[in-house]
């Protein structure tokens, strides 16, 4: 029988401050870290006198009412448990003879609150301690060792890409799971190791230099509820690769299901002979800790990805910071564009996890010659196109007015375009994916960063008047910006206006992250601060190390 044990941080359970885990039945959505026990066996869970449904020994829990009950059931006993005394027993004194291949709750957490080896501290100063610590230990291993824990890193993200993806869901009720589950095995498969860290030598008459990437040390990092877990194991793969641990202050958000990427990684350095804590968080991460993580002495640079008010206050910590901000990415179609590819390529990444991501198409510019035409095939590919009095309707619900100004309606970031329809009590098709409608430049919904799969189409004369208003769209902000042409000085001359860190030419958005393009991946792009999208080599300085007279051979 396939079972998982999972911290009960995962879940909004709180007992006493005491950490407990959750046993859980595995299902399709939960897939288990390892099968222990007999399949022949009889269920070891009963609710009450009902067995838990199973064929061949393997649960049957695709209900989510049971799967709720049981958890319900789990902590009653866990509760009942620990109102005698004894909460301390390991989960095979409270489970019987099922085999974990974790320790006891006694040698996971000794008299600390949350378990250390898993990387999630109850305050931000014991987080940094152990990760400087660590850190002391991951400069002393070799490449290859590294190499290897993010070689298990990788391993375990694509085993739980499923999970995490689920997870994020939950917390946050944004995306979409199957595109979350490809971002997790993209990053697995594309996110660079320590192969992005080269060394350069000059040699000749008076001897050999040779320019060497160290690390900074101690990275501190915050991350976004947009791509909680992504974030998380994208950055450690390349912070550790260069040499580096990192504490992390989760959006609080996300909290759960970044601090169990937290605990995965954790888990992936052990397994592979590594030390604890490459990578820690705090169990309840708040403004005041991002504070202390900013201010801290042991912190030797800073990774924000976020919106412009927290890499505004990186960027003033008096720290070297690398900040990822805000895009409103805008794409501009031609007249010697393919068109109806476009139209295919625009709904694919806009459509992308919801909108979610920075890099996704968030407005469409289209020349006169060819605008009615796009919107004919993006309606062959699933886009619905709202008329004024919808539009007024969208306007209405996604955008929240305080203080005399616009902001979003956090309750429909991220949500699909069917779930937005229905919120305005449009009917819709099921199988719509995309709403356009057609707005000036200064629209509102064109104007605003919605993060939903919602497009403004702005009509415009030429080409020349395209570049102009995707410039403003963009809105200075050195993202991102796409466009669709055969024209390579059309192409040219945009991607010289907007000085963007990203410019995606004919292909859906996303191609930028390395998915069906090339490239490597990122989940941190840092359009404010100018190093793009980050990789190993972003989170190293440079140190160079010379020998005269000597080791020149020539």
């Amino acid at each position: 029988m396939n079972w998982q044990v999972l911290p009960v941080s995962t879940f909004s359970f709180d007992i006493t401050d005491k950490p407990f885990y959750v046993l859980m039945l595995a299902t399709k959505a939960f897939p288990s870290f390892n099968t222990t026990g007999n399949s022949d066996s009889a269920p070891i869970l009963k609710l009450g006198t009902e067995a838990v449904p199973h064929q061949k020994g393997v649960p049957s829990l695709q209900q989510p009412d049971l799967i709720t009950r049981i958890v319900s059931e789990v902590m009653k006993e866990l509760k009942a448990q620990n109102s005698q005394g004894r909460s301390d027993h390991s989960l095979r004194e409270l489970h019987g003879s099922v085999s974990y291949p974790d320790r006891s709750l006694r040698e996971l957490h000794g008299s600390a609150s949350y378990p250390a080896e898993y990387g999630i501290y109850p305050s931000m100063e014991t987080a940094i301690a152990q990760a400087t610590i660590a850190q002391k230990q991951v400069a002393r291993l070799s490449v290859a060792t590294r190499e290897k824990i993010i070689a298990n890193i990788r391993k375990k993200t694509i085993e739980n890409a499923g999970i995490l993806s689920d997870m994020a869901i939950a917390e946050t009720g944004m995306g979409n799971p199957t595109h979350k589950r490809a971002k997790h095995e993209l990053l697995a498969a594309k996110t660079p190791g320590t192969e992005d860290i080269g060394t350069v030598a000059y040699s000749g008459d008076n001897g050999l230099t040779l320019v060497e990437r160290g690390p900074f040390g101690v990275i501190g990092a915050i991350t976004p509820c947009t791509n909680p877990s992504e974030t998380v194991l994208c950055n450690t793969i390349g912070m550790l690769a260069a040499g580096n641990t990192v504490v992390f202050n989760p959006h609080p958000a996300a909290v759960k299901t970044s601090n169990y990427a937290v605990h995965l990684i954790n888990q992936a350095s052990f397994e592979a002979g590594g030390p604890e804590n490459i990578a820690v968080s705090t169990a309840r991460p708040t403004q005041e800790t991002g504070n202390i993580l900013f201010k801290h002495p042991d912190i030797q640079l800073l990774v924000v990805t976020g919106g412009p008010g927290v890499v505004t206050a990186a960027l003033k910590s008096g720290k070297r910071a690398i900040g990822a901000g805000a895009g409103n990415p805008p794409v501009l179609v031609d007249e010697t564009a393919d068109i109806k590819k476009a139209a295919s390529d625009i709904v694919a990444g806009a459509t992308f996890d919801n909108n979610l991501p920075c890099i996704a198409e968030k407005g469409i510019i289209a020349t006169q010659k060819i605008a009615d035409e796009l919107i004919h095939y993006l309606k062959q590919n699933g886009c619905y196109y709202a008329n004024s009095e919808e539009v007024q309707k969208l306007c209405e619900t996604v955008l929240e007015h305080k203080d005399g100004h616009p902001h979003l309606n956090r309750n429909c970031v991220g949500k699909s375009a069917i779930e937005l329809l229905k919120m305005t009590n449009v009917a819709a098709n099921y199988e719509v994916k995309c709403i356009i409608f057609e707005g000036d430049e200064d629209h509102i919904l064109i104007r605003e960063e919605l993060m939903m799969p919602i497009l403004g189409l702005v009509r415009v004369k030429d080409v020349e008047e395209g570049i102009r208003v995707a410039v403003k769209l963009e809105q200075g902000h050195r993202h991102s910006v796409h466009m669709h042409s055969k024209n390579v000085d059309n192409l040219t001359r945009l991607g010289q206006e907007a000085d963007t860190a990203i410019f995606v030419k004919n292909a859906p958005s996303y191609a930028a992250l390395g998915f069906g393009g090339e490239g490597f991946c990122s989940f941190t792009i840092a359009s404010r601060t100018g190093e793009g999208l980050t990789s190993a080599r972003t989170f190293t300085k440079s140190r160079r190390c010379v020998m005269g007279e000597s080791l020149c051979i020539r």
